[in-house]
């Protein structure tokens, strides 16, 4: 089953992560080795709480036509939500800037990029009690995704989550 396609009205215009000249869907082809093709799709959203449902569909709709499986087209659009609800309920970013890349080795790539300077807990510092409403969101990334991390970004300045999840293509 491929992932579902969705129509869907985005809330707001979507940032561009620079200055380049706008493309159709902001996909580019990039060559890291002879042996290696990787296409990315990156989008900016400004950081309010409404935009995390036009990244999800984003992805949703990126995924559907890249043709990627329906379960990791579900797993990408939850780990999406996840990073940009972090992002946006906690960095204290004016915008957010996410991207997607998918290698040929069957490895698709989320990041999610803020200019907050805030330090990222790892799940294992932190345990939500069955009474609280939040703080979930890092475990279930980190029960998701293959592998995941932080850096700082140099797109922003801010921080940089990424998650990894694997394939067969």
């Amino acid at each position: 089953m491929k992932c579902p396609a969705r129509i869907v009205v985005p809330v707001s215009e979507p940032v561009r992560p620079d200055s380049r000249p706008p493309t159709p869907d902001h996909d580019r082809r990039v060559a890291p080795s002879a042996s290696r093709q990787q296409v990315e799709h990156w989008f900016g959203l400004s950081s309010l709480r409404t935009n995390i449902r036009v990244a999800r569909d984003t992805v949703r709709e990126k995924l559907h036509v890249w043709q990627l499986p329906g379960e990791v087209c579900a797993d990408a659009v939850l780990l999406v939500c996840e990073l940009v609800t972090n992002a946006v309920v906690h960095s204290g970013s004016s915008r957010v800037l996410c991207g997607l890349s998918l290698t040929s080795h069957g490895r698709l790539r989320i990041e999610v990029h803020d200019e907050g300077g805030t330090a990222i807990r790892r799940p294992d510092n932190a345990r939500p009690g069955p009474e609280d409403e939040s703080g979930r969101g890092l475990l279930i990334v980190q029960q998701l995704a293959d592998s995941w991390g932080t850096a700082r970004s140099t797109r922003t300045g801010g921080k940089a989550v990424w998650a990894v999840l694997r394939f067969g293509l």
